[in-house]
């Protein structure tokens, strides 16, 4: 090897080793360490390392005149060639590029090694359960053995012993001093360990939520049990104080918490704290009472380092603080259960929750008892609810940026939080809150409350150059019923994306304006509703895109009535979740509230909106039809508990409807009665709507996820198909498929957005595979009520009118590529479109069809 060569390894091997080193290829080298002979590689400076540095923070990728400003600006650096500098930015972003995926990697593998701890926790204690149970199967065998063998046994002893295990034993009250509360609490911890890591429960997988690396945790329900109970294990980014003290605070992620009040807290010895807490919980519906609950939450530091805070109902005591029985309110017990929150390594938590509740569900009309025996809807309530809220607010830790109208993530929590409050207070209605009963028109179907206390709405809104105060009070309209054979997310979807075909341009304009100055010479009316334009407005949704929020613009709304001026536009502030079909034991919520334009912080909020839950029972055949009127056939009483199987389909659901209208007091008859028949228009448009989505009456229309196997679709399908072979002399299918359902299948799940659209002066949509639905944002449901020149730019509508007729002479046409918009209003980029005429069986014009190619959102 020569020594030139040599030279040249010896320059590569130290610019290997040391990141900052450079190649300069001029032919003199300065004091100051920047030119250098032939290909000799040479160190930075510091300082010229500190002024590249600093450009570098400012702006990572300078262009070839910012290279060059920088040379003349920086004299230290007047001996570098610009080249040079454009390396070693280059070399500079790949560091850092290489820094954050080492990183990333190491977050990954960190949460790996923790979630595989984990795992082989859980399969430790399943084989513990599994033990368990070989051994309660032998004894079951045995005890068998033995009846078999008593049976023959006529005895009084027999008797006698039969009828002693039939007693129902008394418990004798607990002591509720100092003492004897820290024995209670010693105990709780005790059998809540045994419920978290152990086998004092059966617990089975909970359906639709497997563990894995991208999963929230892995949950688990009770199973054999009369109570409810849910369990969860999951990893979490907090620390396990700050996951402890968002826990204890129910009411921030718990949605159906009304209040819990601290009445008194004793310190251990052992420095743990006992806590005496009161907790009301709202009703899930205006048939059913809402709980309350007198608990002891116990805060414990164990041996390991782990935090543990457990809790339990201590109903029955003596010698101590009591919490006396409240009117309306059902006691219920919470048997052990609690938190255990251990420290993770490389930072974060592993938390076990367990949730076991008696709801005492003999309380309630046997209809609604499956909500209050169901594991799964506990689970979704109360573990996920708990779980996914930690993970919002870790993620807002670490990105608190603001999202759609200015709005933090955090802001936006806490007014979804006012919305579902403001909603579970109309369902319920307590007196306590100024709730009072309006006589009813002598049909139970619809309950009125009025409030008028000062706290509602601000009391009265004043208006000096106009006269004066206006006193504003508060009506709240609400219902429940009974709906079959209709999936709560399709219902949901229905009237989130139909508000045309159930609620009232007149009635909300009114109430959108009855809190405001001047409106007092308005009277409500009730009439057909009819619509300008439905623009929905997306804000943010949640981390687990469980829950979503939006700003519904009602466009081209009447504004003039009485020399009243009316807003142009109508806001509405709305959430709604719920509506992954797959959830088992969800419920979904659609709510919503007037708001103005401004949408200020602190705007006062009128939640109303519709509320499903899924009934989990066994299908009943000889259940009569959708019913209205729930009260006058419900009856309640101290009954066992129903089986019901969780795991099969939900066939019924409930549906609760609240409604609050803030209206000028002087009108509250008048307004009574319009509230009345406008609920009862809604239901009538619910239960239409419901028969209609129902699977029994489906049809291409239904906005379903899997393609509508209907004769009618396959049909179509079959055209499309053909037709495009016809004119463009090859397959839209490859390869093709026989058979009319695997074509509609096939076609269906075709990876282009193919759209049929009505040969007429006002073309509307009449088919779209799921690649269109999901190009438009919106439902086979929702696609009828789209015109084609709505989702056509300018430029697209008179390319589209320019070739419609080639189109119908030639039979297809091309269309270059453009730009079109969704249901949403969002603008959708496709590279090319392909129309062409579909011919039914006498060869005559269907429809028209176009596929878009390669389209994406922009």
């Amino acid at each position: 090897m020569g020594q030139s060569e040599k030279l040249i390894q010896d320059n590569v091997l130290c610019c290997r080793s040391s990141p900052v080193m450079v190649a300069v290829t001029s032919a003199y080298k300065d004091g100051k360490g920047g030119r250098v002979d032939n290909g000799k590689y040479v160190r930075y400076t510091p300082e010229q390392v500190e002024a590249l540095e600093r450009l570098y923070h400012d702006c990572p990728k300078p262009s070839s005149l910012r290279r060059q400003q920088l040379i003349r600006e920086c004299p230290i650096l007047s001996n570098i060639e610009p080249k040079q500098i454009k390396v070693w930015f280059q070399n500079r972003r790949c560091r850092e590029k290489q820094r954050k995926e080492a990183s990333r990697l190491q977050a990954v593998n960190r949460k790996q090694t923790a979630m595989n701890k984990l795992l082989m926790e859980e399969n430790d204690r399943l084989q513990k359960q599994f033990s368990q149970l070989v051994y309660e199967n032998g004894c079951l065998r045995q005890k068998t053995q033995n009846v078999s063998l008593a049976t023959t046994d006529n005895s009084c002893n027999s008797v006698v012993t039969t009828g002693q295990h039939q007693r129902t034993p008394q418990h004798t009250p607990q002591d509720a001093s100092p003492s004897g509360l820290l024995s209670i609490a010693e105990e709780t911890l005790t059998e809540f360990l045994s419920k978290a890591t152990g086998t004092a429960v059966e617990w089975i997988q909970m359906p639709g939520m497997k563990p894995g690396p991208d999963s929230i945790g892995i949950i688990a329900i009770s199973h054999g049990c009369t109570s409810v109970a849910s369990r969860a294990c999951s990893l979490v980014g907090l620390e396990p104080a700050r996951v402890a003290e968002i826990l204890k605070d129910r009411i921030s992620w718990y949605r159906e918490c009304r209040i819990v009040d601290t009445v008194n807290v004793i310190t251990t010895p052992t420095g743990g704290t006992i806590e005496l807490l009161y907790m009301q919980l709202y009703a899930l519906t205006t048939l059913d009472p809402a709980r309350e609950f007198w608990l002891l939450r116990y805060t414990s530091v164990m041996d390991d380092g782990s935090l543990a805070v457990c809790e339990r109902s201590v109903n029955n005591t003596a010698n101590g603080v009591s919490m006396p029985h409240v009117e309306q309110f059902v006691r219920a017990e919470m048997l052990p259960s609690g938190y255990l929150i251990r420290k993770c390594e490389g930072g974060g938590s592993i938390l076990h929750i367990v949730n076991h509740i008696d709801l005492q569900s003999w309380s309630v009309p046997e209809v609604l008892r499956p909500l209050y025996e169901s594991s799964s809807l506990l689970a979704q309530k109360t573990t996920l609810a708990a779980l996914r809220h930690l993970k919002q607010v870790f993620q807002e830790t670490c990105h608190p940026n603001a999202t759609a109208w200015g709005r933090s993530p955090m802001l936006l929590r806490s007014i979804a939080q006012r919305m579902n409050r403001g909603f579970n207070e109309a369902v319920i209605g307590f007196p306590d809150e100024g709730w009072s009963t309006i006589e009813g028109d002598g049909v139970d179907d619809i309950a009125l409350l009025v409030n008028s206390s000062p706290g509602k709405l601000m009391g009265t809104i004043q208006d000096y150059s106009k006269g004066p105060a206006v006193s504003i009070a508060v009506l709240c309209a609400k219902a429940s019923m009974l709906l079959q054979n209709v999936p709560p997310p399709v219902l949901l979807r229905f009237l989130r994306e139909h508000r045309s075909e159930w609620a009232d341009t007149g009635i909300e304009t009114y109430f959108a304006s009855a809190g405001k100055s001047g409106a007092c010479a308005l009277t409500p009316t009730l009439r057909a509703a009819s619509f300008g334009a439905h623009v929905i407005l997306p804000l943010a949704p949640t981390i687990e895109n469980e829950e979503f929020m939006e700003v519904i613009r009602l466009e081209n709304v009447p504004h003039i009535k009485q020399n009243v001026v009316m807003p142009n536009d109508i806001f509405l502030l709305q959430m709604y979740n719920g509506v992954d079909e797959n959830a088992v034991g969800a419920c979904a919520e659609l709510i919503f509230a007037p708001i103005d334009d401004s949408f200020s912080d602190d705007t006062p909020l009128l939640p109303s909106g519709f509320r499903i839950i899924p009934l989990h029972t066994k299908s009943d055949p000889s259940m009569p039809n959708p019913t209205l009127d729930l009260a006058s056939t419900l009856e309640t009483g101290p009954v066992g508990n129903q089986f019901s199987n969780e795991n099969s389909p939900a066939t019924k659901s409930i549906m609760t409807i609240a409604f609050q209208f803030a209206f000028q007091i002087h009108l509250q008859e008048t307004v009574a009665t319009m509230s009345r028949q406008y609920i009862r228009s809604i239901i009538s448009s619910v239960q239409r709507v419901a028969t209609a989505l129902s699977p029994s009456n489906s049809s291409p229309q239904l906005g379903f996820h899997s393609p509508p196997i209907t004769l009618v679709a396959e049909t179509l399908a079959c055209w499309i198909c053909r037709s495009y072979r016809f004119y463009l002399g090859t397959e839209i299918l490859k390869p093709p498929n026989e058979g009319n359902g695997s074509i509609l299948k096939a076609l269906w799940h075709h990876s282009d957005a193919v759209i049929c659209f009505s040969v007429k002066e006002s073309p509307v949509f009449v088919f779209a595979n799921q690649a269109g639905l999901d190009m438009l944002e919106t439902s086979l449901v929702a696609l009828q009520d789209m015109t084609l020149d709505k989702i056509f730019n300018d430029r697209g509508r008179k390319t589209l009118l320019a070739e419609l007729p080639l189109i119908m002479q030639h039979g297809f046409g091309c269309l270059e590529g453009g730009v079109c918009l969704s249901n949403l209003s969002r603008p959708v980029l496709y590279e090319r479109a392909v129309a062409w005429k579909v011919l039914n069986q006498e060869e005559k014009v269907h429809c028209l069809c176009i596929m878009f190619i390669n389209w994406s959102f922009v």
